[in-house]
């Protein structure tokens, strides 16, 4: 049996009092895209810094392909790091520091790094202490893209970068899938993760709140549908997974539905339905009801 890319088992974390990270059982499976989400101080960080052997924890284990993160060695020799603030050596250029890490890393495609320097649209021959913060963060990026490393971990990898460049960020992780590399990427940008994730897991005050396909959340979730009807107005108050109905003009009504549709379009058939419409609710939706208003704070 292959081992998960990434395992956690009962890991937990303390910083005396504080519990940053609550008994985390988790499995990353080898070739697959992962997103980790939760608000600032969900445990996110603590969790990379556990996976990473950055940090030690008070219980439980971290694993990367079977082998105990705290052996930082064998760790590091199987993954490339994205952290969120990027830091450059200062005197050397990025085509420099390029250089460095490809020589000191698990190994690089130097064709597939040219092609993305092109395509970051990045100045290697500059020094990195003119680079600005998305500039830092392409260099990184174009690291840990170009390594043969069967484990990319990517910690708030687009900051600083503008729409173009987080198109191009989508295309290369989605090109890592293709090669068969693991991307574990925690960010708090939901339409990103939502584009190239195959799972993600939302993390909650340290706890994991859930883990799935984003399809099978969506599922778990309301849906919005509004009809049009020329017939009898539906009674749909009593009907199982119905919820906040409420007229949306003249002839037509909005819901909430969750679960099988089933029962809501037995209830729909007498009204004539002339119109029907499903919104399906977003990731960033999703999320806001494990979080509530807190999450936009």
């Amino acid at each position: 049996m292959t081992d998960p890319a990434l395992r956690a088992v009962q890991l937990t974390k303390r910083y005396g009092r504080l519990t940053a990270l609550d008994t985390l059982d988790l499995d990353v499976t080898p070739g697959e895209v992962f997103g980790f989400l939760g608000p600032n101080g969900a445990g996110k960080s603590t969790t990379i810094r556990l996976f990473l052997g950055l940090a030690r924890p008070s219980a439980g284990r971290a694993e990367v392909f079977g082998a105990d993160a705290a052996d930082v060695a064998h760790a590091h020799r199987h993954l490339a790091y994205v952290p969120a603030d990027v830091a450059l050596w200062p005197q050397l250029t990025g085509a420099e520091i390029l250089h460095l890490q490809a020589r000191t890393g698990p190994g690089t495609d130097p064709v597939y790094r040219d092609e993305l320097v092109d395509r970051f649209d990045l100045d290697p021959s500059r020094p990195a202490r003119t680079y600005s913060t998305g500039n830092r963060q392409k260099v990184a990026l174009i690291a840990a893209f170009a390594t043969r490393a069967p484990l990319l971990v990517l910690d708030e990898p687009t900051s600083g970068l503008d729409p173009l460049m987080e198109r191009e960020f989508r295309t290369a992780v989605r090109q890592a899938r293709e090669r068969g590399q693991t991307v574990f990427l925690s960010s708090h940008q939901l339409a990103e993760v939502e584009a190239v994730c195959d799972r993600v897991a939302i993390l909650r005050a340290g706890r994991l709140a859930d883990v799935s396909t984003i399809g099978d959340l969506r599922g778990l979730h309301r849906s919005e549908v509004t009809i049009s009807f020329t017939g009898t107005a539906p009674d749909l108050g009593m009907i199982p997974g119905v919820g906040a109905v409420q007229p949306a003009g003249e002839r037509r009504l909005r819901f909430t539905l969750t679960g099988e549709p089933a029962p809501a379009l037995r209830a729909l058939a007498a009204a004539e339905v002339t119109a029907l419409t499903v919104r399906e609710p977003s990731l960033e939706e999703i999320f806001l009801d494990y979080y509530g208003a807190e999450a936009t704070r």
